[in-house]
């Protein structure tokens, strides 16, 4: 019996190679979707936008664009790749999906305002009011846009600190051209 235990110690557990092997594929499998999603996005809104919009507004423009789309997609495949690597770890999801749709429900009759940011900043965007490098005040905070995503906008003002202004709040919008 003693000498069963003893052979078992230099075996390496073949279920626990197999699961590691599983996870750094799937991961692997979500970078290579984020990367490739990344550029399919950046290919589509530059083939749209391509005569409409000139010089530097242009490229401030695309890269808002951009940015927006490529962060929402990089949140759905790692939301998605954490949910499809969680049972390999031995965690059942079942109750984490149920979960997940109750909250859901309960946040959507809650989210009232995440609606009218998202709604916002896709008019920000699509309207090109203002872009990420251009000097603005907005909401009384005077600076330059350093991230705009559909959610928020962050501000940088002359002391360098960061202004996180939800886009629903944004109704009047003075921007410096150069």
């Amino acid at each position: 019996m003693m000498l069963d235990n003893f052979e078992q110690i230099g075996k390496f557990p073949l279920g626990l190679f197999t699961a590691g092997m599983r996870v750094i594929l799937i991961l692997l499998t979500a970078f290579l979707v984020e990367r490739f999603l990344r550029g399919l996005i950046r290919r589509f809104v530059e083939s749209r936008l391509k005569d409409k919009i000139f010089k530097k507004e242009r490229r401030a423009q695309l890269e808002t664009i951009i940015s927006i789309f490529s962060g929402t997609s990089r949140f759905i495949i790692w939301s998605i790749a954490i949910l499809v690597a969680l049972p390999e770890f031995g965690i059942d999801i079942s109750p984490i999906l149920a979960g997940l749709g109750v909250a859901g429900l309960a946040v959507g009759m809650a989210a009232k305002s995440v609606i009218s940011d998202f709604i916002a900043g896709v008019f920000i965007v699509l309207e090109g009011q203002y872009y990420v490098g251009e000097k603005v005040k907005i909401a009384g905070v005077e600076g330059q846009v350093k991230e705009i995503s559909l959610r928020k906008t962050v501000i940088e003002d002359k002391d360098g600190l960061l202004h996180l202004i939800p886009n629903s709040q944004i109704k009047i919008v003075a921007k410096k051209i150069d």
